[in-house]
């Protein structure tokens, strides 16, 4: 498995539909320099303190990027321009990612170019764009294409990532959507409803649990952002050689809701095991009234 971990600061639009470009021959390919400007401004409005940043960067991505060919990297540039008051919390941020396959000109049209609000974008395994979304209190992200700017999903936990065989190093990413009061799914407003939770391969979202809750106080706990944390986690147990060969380790994933200070953790756990690359439903573990089943957006 060859692929590359690089950092990246880019946001990607929600909704938006990239454009995309045909890839350039070999021998299309030509030298160009381009260059941009970063700025910081101060200012003092109304007895507050203002900070406005732009900072522009540029990187290459690649290769091996899933719906590109092999040997294709991409140029990246983005754009991050964001908005600060002091002692305030929270603030304002914009970022621009477009891309250009290597060896063309980025003052040609960009492969695509999208946008959307939030920072600290990273490339994962030259496979995703996973961007920060929270610039308040909760903490969530988006996870994107790397080759497109297609949107993947949202996780409300950071994103995990295994590979579902030590042989093949065939990777899989898993988020968890935490459903806000104006989720625009009216099926997530359901009063029983806690969390989705998402497992993806690089190229398309393989499948999605409901969890539920028969109890609406206890779902609307465990929903909550001020009272409850949430961790997933990859959970993998050895098991004994057949025949003097390695074995592939029983694999699950851990869901764990506990409560927030002031009150006990009283700590809840689903596990939801992997058998061959895909959740088992069948034999999910879960506490008493909370329940994991198939679901479609």
């Amino acid at each position: 498995m060859n692929r590359e971990f690089r950092k990246l600061v880019v946001l990607v639009a929600l909704g938006a539909a990239p454009a995309l470009w045909a890839q350039p021959a070999k021998s299309d390919k030509k030298p160009f320099q381009a260059q941009s400007a970063s700025t910081i401004g101060y200012s003092v409005k109304d007895g507050q303190e203002v900070i406005e940043i732009t900072n522009v960067s540029y990187e290459i991505a690649g290769s091996s990027i899933p719906g590109l060919p092999r040997d294709e990297r991409l140029a990246l540039r983005m754009t991050t321009r964001s908005k600060q008051v002091i002692d305030e919390i929270g603030m304002e941020a914009t970022t621009t990612v477009e891309a250009w396959p290597l060896g063309v000109d980025v003052k040609q049209k960009p492969l695509y170019a999208v946008t959307a609000t939030g920072d600290d974008p990273k490339t994962v395994n030259s496979d995703l764009i996973v961007i920060s979304r929270g610039l308040e209190e909760t903490e969530w992200w988006s996870v994107y294409k790397l080759g497109n700017g297609a949107h993947l999903f949202d996780t409300y936990v950071p994103l995990v990532q295994f590979s579902i065989s030590r042989e093949v190093g065939e990777l899989r990413y898993v988020g968890l959507e935490v459903p806000e009061d104006d989720v625009k799914d009216a099926r997530l407003k359901a009063p029983n409803v806690v969390a989705v939770l998402t497992y993806a391969s690089a190229e398309r979202v393989v499948r999605e649990a409901l969890i539920t809750c028969d109890n609406p106080k206890l779902a609307e706990l465990l929903r909550s952002f001020a009272d409850t944390t949430r961790k997933v986690a990859l959970v993998e147990q050895e098991r004994p050689a057949v025949a003097g060969k390695p074995v592939e380790p029983a694999r699950s994933l851990s869901v764990r809701f506990s409560e927030n200070y002031p009150s006990a953790p009283m700590p809840r756990t689903i596990s939801i095991p992997i058998v061959n690359g895909d959740l088992d439903f069948a034999h999910v573990q879960a506490p008493a009234g909370v329940h994991v089943a198939g679901w479609t957006r």
